[in-house]
């Protein structure tokens, strides 16, 4: 499904701005905070302010297009890939990476149902161990 029919499908109106947000949010899998993408797409978007990217988001978050990622407590990120998927934060440099040698537990088989799932794990990515060891 392209982004445009996503956001239909999930009742947002997949407007320009709304759209060129998703797509920088699937260009640059870094998991971008709003003060990120503000600053990548103002030049090109003159008229654009943090609300405005903050409200998008926020609103694409609450309806499952994007994900938001609290990784670390104080800052949301945004991850375009909403499938199951773990997050691991670098404490060295910033970084955070997807994990998807996740195994999801089946919740309706000991009677549960997860609305959200977050799993988040913190260390020291493989570059910056790389970097101590040199």
């Amino acid at each position: 499904m392209n982004p445009n029919e996503l956001m239909t499908a999930k009742g947002v109106k997949p407007s320009a701005l709304r759209l060129q947000i998703y797509h920088y949010l699937d260009m640059h899998r870094t998991h971008p905070t709003v003060d990120e993408i503000y600053s990548d797409l103002a030049e090109s978007y003159p008229t654009l302010s943090k609300t405005t990217v903050y409200n998008t988001v926020k609103l694409l978050a609450e309806t499952d297009i994007i994900k938001a990622i609290a990784i670390e407590g104080f800052r949301t990120r945004y991850d375009e890939n909403t499938a199951f998927h773990a997050h691991f934060l670098c404490r060295k440099c910033g970084m955070v990476y997807d994990i998807f040698d996740v195994k999801e537990p089946d919740f309706p088989e000991n009677g549960f149902v997860a609305e959200t799932t977050d799993v988040y794990y913190s260390g020291s990515c493989k570059n910056c161990q790389n970097k101590i060891k040199n």
